[in-house]
């Protein structure tokens, strides 16, 4: 988890927050042992930013790789921080129910939720199933 812990922390660093001044950072591990990390990138038209959990997402794909083993998520604040609702379903995408999610804060504080806790009843691809 250090390693994972440690991608978070110095991809929030690199985050482009000018405006919210809220600097998140984000970092997955796949089964394969690689780390992947992501950092908010915001823009002046706040919906066209790009949260850190769907850059670290990106930056897996990216390298051909399909499925999270675990999450690190981090962000200046008095108590750790979720990921928005977008971001839980696109963890979700790639990480079983059983996957943990941790959250922390720049001070130390973390909270690790499993998948399904942190999004139960998730919309998933069964969901897409034939339907008259």
């Amino acid at each position: 988890m250090n390693e994972l812990k440690a991608a978070a922390v110095s991809a929030r660093e690199n985050a482009y927050a000018p405006y919210s001044k809220f600097l998140v950072g984000a970092a997955i591990l796949t089964p394969s042992g690689a780390v992947f990390s992501g950092c908010n990138v915001e823009n002046v038209a706040y919906p066209q930013g790009t949260c850190a959990e769907a850059g670290a997402i990106a930056a897996m794909i990216a390298a051909g790789e399909r499925e999270i083993a675990a999450a690190y998520v981090i962000a200046g604040s008095p108590t750790p921080v979720p990921p928005c609702g977008g971001c839980r379903q696109k963890l979700a995408e790639f990480a079983g129910a059983d996957v943990p999610i941790t959250m922390a804060t720049t001070g130390g504080t973390e909270q690790t939720m499993r998948m399904d806790e942190l999004l139960p009843g998730a919309f998933t691809a069964d969901h897409m199933g034939s339907g008259s």
